[in-house]
C-alpha cells in the first residue's frame, strides 16, 4: 500500500481528526486538507453561506513544553454570502493565519470581574482536534460580516400610524439645519 504525502489534498477525505494524547512530543504533525463537495455544502450550511467553492488548510501541530500544543495554520477559502441588502451572492476570498494554542493547565477565568487574558488564541487541551471544526471557528471569524453587492443601498423606511406624518431621518436630526444657517450667516429662528 502507498504511503500518502500529508499535504497531497485528497478531496472527498473528511477531515483529519487527531487524538492529543496520540499526538508526537517530539516533532510536528504536518497536514493539509482540502475540502470535498459534502465537506464544503456541509459547512456553508453550517455558516449560513450560498456556498463554498474552495477550502483548504495547511499546517502543522507542534508540541510546547511537556503537553501543550500550537496548531499554527493557513486556511484558504472562496466562499459566497448573500447581500445583506439585496440578497444577491457576493464573492468573497478568505487567506488568513490560523494560530490554536492547546494548553493542559488552561483554566477559564472565574468571578464577576475578570481580566481578558492578552493571548486569544489559548484554550483548554482537547482530547481530539478536528480540522474541519478548526476551519469552521476560522471561517466563521474571517467573513465580511456585512456583505453588500455592488450599487446595494439601504433605502429609508418610512412608517406611521394612520392619520400621522412620519418622521423621517432628517427630522431626527435637529441640528442638521443649523449648519445650513451658519454657512449663510443667518440667525437661527427664535435667536435676536
Amino acid at each position: 500500500m502507498a504511503k500518502t504525502d500529508p499535504k497531497t489534498p485528497v478531496e472527498d477525505s473528511p477531515a483529519p481528526v487527531w487524538r492529543t494524547g496520540a499526538l508526537s512530543h517530539r516533532k510536528p504533525t504536518r497536514f493539509g486538507w482540502s475540502a470535498g463537495p459534502q465537506a464544503r455544502q456541509d459547512l456553508a450550511q453550517a455558516l449560513d453561506l450560498q456556498g463554498i467553492a474552495r477550502l483548504r488548510l495547511e499546517g502543522e501541530i507542534r508540541p510546547e513544553g511537556r503537553a501543550d500544543f500550537l496548531l499554527a495554520a493557513r486556511l484558504e477559502a472562496e466562499v459566497t454570502q448573500s447581500c445583506v441588502v439585496t440578497l444577491a451572492a457576493v464573492p468573497a476570498r478568505i487567506d488568513e493565519p490560523v494560530l490554536r494554542r492547546y494548553l493542559a493547565d488552561f483554566a477559564w477565568p472565574e468571578g464577576d470581574e475578570v481580566e481578558i487574558p492578552e493571548d486569544d488564541s489559548a484554550e483548554p487541551l482537547p482530547e481530539r482536534i478536528d480540522l474541519a471544526e478548526v476551519a469552521l471557528e476560522q471561517l466563521a471569524l474571517a467573513l465580511p460580516p456585512y456583505p453588500r453587492a455592488p450599487g446595494a443601498e439601504l433605502g429609508e423606511a418610512v412608517f406611521a400610524a394612520p392619520g400621522t406624518e412620519a418622521l423621517r431621518d432628517q427630522d431626527l436630526k435637529p441640528f442638521a439645519g443649523l449648519a445650513t444657517l451658519v454657512e449663510g450667516g443667518q440667525k437661527a429662528p427664535g435667536k435676536d
